[in-house]
This record gives structure tokens, sequence and C-alpha cells, in this order.
């Protein structure tokens, strides 16, 4: 089943790494068809960036959303430029430390993790995107956990493996309460 996925946030946190990563896991891992296409700010840093990945059982035509299904959110303005495109039945998946959102009515599913302060209470802020793949495998189920696993330690680097598999572990574990919006939930 087709799969299209946006991971937005600031540059910084990882956004890139974390599409390559899922993309590496449905690929690599999980023997499916993957694509990740990148976009980000000319600062870099700080600025707005996302990634979008398509995974698919079948050979993917076009790298690029026409039906997004899944949006996870590390940052307000990557949630408020991208949220609108989410279908009906999507999900969208929010740092809920960092975002304060305006469900739109025809979305299905909310859920927030708080993978900034996850990876704060393991002292590395920078982890925060790991936690936020743990919670959208648990969530989404768009790889199997251990494929994800799996692509964050061969891109991570050589001695974070430990704090990486935490942080991942805490956002998987996570329990959110869900904001059921729309009619039908479902991706």
């Amino acid at each position: 089943m087709k799969k299209e996925i946006r991971i937005t946030g600031f540059g910084g946190q990882g956004i890139i790494l974390s599409g390559y990563i899922v993309g590496k896991a449905a690929a690599v891992f999980d023997g499916k068809q993957a694509t990740m296409v990148q976009a980000y700010g000319p600062e870099a840093r700080g600025s707005a960036c996302s990634s979008q990945v398509i995974i698919d059982d079948n050979p993917i035509l076009y790298p690029y959303h026409r039906d997004l299904n899944i949006l996870a959110a590390l940052s307000q303005e990557g949630y408020d430029k991208f949220h609108t495109l989410v279908r009906k039945d999507g999900i969208i998946l929010f740092d809920e430390d960092l975002v304060e959102f305006d469900a739109p009515a025809d979305v299905a599913v909310f859920k927030g993790v708080p993978a900034t302060r996850i990876a704060e209470d393991l002292g590395r802020v920078m982890v925060a995107n790991i936690a936020m793949l743990g919670f959208l495998v648990a969530q989404t189920e768009v790889t199997s956990a251990d494929a994800m696993k799996q692509a964050i330690l061969s891109a991570v680097p050589k001695g974070t493996g430990d704090l990486n598999m935490n942080a991942f572990e805490r956002g998987f574990q996570h329990q959110p309460a869900e904001i059921v919006v729309g009619a039908g939930a479902g991706v």
C-alpha cells in the first residue's frame, strides 16, 4: 500500500536525515520501493525544510506527493506550510512542545509526541528527529520497527547508536492523546 510521508521542521533538526532514514528503512531493510525528495531554504540551519518520502510495494513513477497521507511536523512553520496538503483520512504527527495546531476539519487524526523534550531528557536535543521516527513507526507502521532501527544505526555517527536507539524507543513507546477531527481515520 502506497504511503506518502512529509517530515518537516527547520534546518538543523535532522529533517533531511530523517527522510533518508525512512526511505532506507523501507527500501533496503523492508524490501519496498521508496523515493525521497528534500527541500530547504538557502539559509539552511534555522530555515524551513522538509523531506518527502513515498513508499510503495510497486514501482514509484513520480517522486513527489500527490496524495499526502502522513505529515510529521517538528516546527510550527513546517506545520503551517504543509498541514493543508494532508488528505481527509490522513494523520498528522507533531512535536507537542513546538507545534500549536489549528486542526483542519477534514483531516482525520492528530497525535502529539514531546520529541524535543525526549531528546533533552536524553541530553542531546539533536535526537528529537529520531524520537519522532520512533513515534512515526509506532503510529503508522510505515516501516517495520526493526527496519527503522537498522536504518538509523547505519546512518547516524559512530558512537551515537545507543543514544539514538534510546530516542527511537522513547518515541516508539509514547502513548499520545489522540485528537480525532475528521470523519474517518486510517492511513
